[in-house]
């Protein structure tokens, strides 16, 4: 198959240009290495961990917890109408308890809370970990919290920046022309609310999936660390893979609109 072409990366002062004029994805080193809670990631799992912990303002979270043979694949079940993984009702603390145990006993149990609005779980953590450009666009942090985990790919309505606290992400991209090649699932049944790809990024399955060839030939990669960011443009399909015992990802949403001068 076609290797994928890499996402061309700015400098992280162009943040503001890209997002106001660019309908190409993009990835900017170190935009967020000066969070504090970068920083505790880059000291170890247990220090971002107690560092989310000290914001916690311990209200209800939902967690999806995945099949441990599944190798981290949260989807559909064979019958495109019921799913790989359950859904429970926790908090953050308990949460990251978990995932700290789960790297411990070397569990292969994958588990993740999926975008939560950090204002309802997190007060303060916006305002230590700030992204003005985006703010100021109306776009709100929104935290996920997992072990290592893949996503399939889908597509937001918004604009998309997404930046790496904790864990390292691989952002698999193709253009919004490329949907007849991704053998999207069924609309009235969706994995997260998005219609999702039923090509495995990590198996392709060629035979089922021929066409999925060309959409190879389109897509294009990026590998984020700590401090990484990435830029996806509203409509673009993004299939994510997530390693690590604790990953950490805040991403903000945003429609085009007049930019606050205030802010």
């Amino acid at each position: 198959m076609t290797p994928s072409a890499a996402i061309e990366e700015c400098d992280r002062e162009r943040l503001d240009e890209i997002i106001e004029d660019r309908d190409e994805p993009a990835v900017f080193r170190g935009l967020v290495a000066d969070w504090p809670a970068v920083s505790a990631a880059k000291e170890s799992s247990g220090t971002v961990a107690d560092y989310l912990a000290r914001l916690d303002r311990g209200t209800n979270v939902r967690a999806f917890v995945g099949d441990p043979k599944a190798g981290g694949r949260f989807f559909y079940g064979n019958d495109l109408r019921t799913f790989n993984f359950g859904v429970t009702e926790t908090q953050l603390k308990p949460l990251l308890d978990l995932l700290l145990q789960l790297d411990r006993d070397r569990s292969l149990q994958p588990i993740y809370m999926g975008s939560t609005a950090t204002a309802e779980i997190l007060p303060g953590f916006a305002a230590a970990n700030p992204l003005k450009a985006v703010e100021r666009r109306g776009g709100e942090p929104r935290i996920w919290i997992g072990n290592s985990s893949r996503i399939a790919p889908h597509f937001d309505e918004s604009d998309n920046v997404a930046c790496v606290v904790s864990g390292t992400r691989r952002f698999t991209l193709f253009p919004t022309e490329q949907v007849e090649h991704l053998y999207v699932g069924p609309i009235e049944t969706t994995v997260a609310g998005q219609p999702t790809s039923l090509v495995d990024l990590a198996a392709p399955d060629l035979e089922r999936f021929p066409k999925f060839r060309e959409a190879m030939k389109h897509a294009r990669t990026a590998e984020l660390e700590p401090g990484d960011a990435i830029y996806i443009p509203s409509l673009w399909w993004h299939g994510v893979e997530a390693t690590g015992p604790l990953n950490v990802l805040v991403n903000y949403w945003w429609m085009d609109q007049p930019i606050d001068a205030e802010s």
